[in-house]
């Protein structure tokens, strides 16, 4: 949190106000087996596909569909907290597991893995526009989708 206080000082901005809910989200029970279940993903980590444009680093509030398919070499990453990249760019399954999530498929342990991943660059600023822009974005990505769970990977 310190780096990124730190980030967003150094890009002028006003001091990081984090964000803190003051309820709990809505519970939603799950209704099906998970090996019954098609889930969705989404990774804040800043991943996108070769040829894919990258994240800039100022409040880019996009998202990337990227192919559930994609083979882990053709993946690249972009995200104001660049240092912490250092593994990911090393082994993307450290923030993007899809090859652990097809051999669940695979064995049968989850249903189906939808056909595209989504990611965006969770250093945010602006709390109004992921409230606005970036939650919308995944919430109409994931009905697209047609998925049952999203499976949610922090930065």
């Amino acid at each position: 949190m310190r780096a990124i206080a730190a980030r967003y000082t150094k890009l002028g901005y006003t001091p990081y106000r984090w964000f803190a809910a003051d309820s709990a989200p809505p519970w939603t029970p799950v209704t099906r087996p998970l090996g019954a279940t098609r889930l969705g993903v989404l990774s804040t980590c800043g991943a996108y596909a070769l040829g894919q444009v990258a994240y800039h680093y100022k409040d880019d509030t996009s998202l990337r569909r990227i192919p559930a398919a994609i083979a882990a070499s053709e993946l690249r990453f972009s995200h104001i907290t660049e240092n912490y990249l250092v593994d990911a760019k090393r082994d993307p399954e450290c923030m993007l597991p899809l090859r652990a999530l097809h051999s669940l498929v695979q064995s049968g342990e989850l249903g189906a893995l939808a056909a595209h991943v989504y990611t965006c660059m969770g250093g945010v600023y602006s709390q109004r526009r992921v409230r606005e822009e970036v939650a919308p974005a995944v919430a109409a990505a994931m009905r697209d989708e047609a998925v049952d769970a999203v499976l949610l990977i922090p930065m």
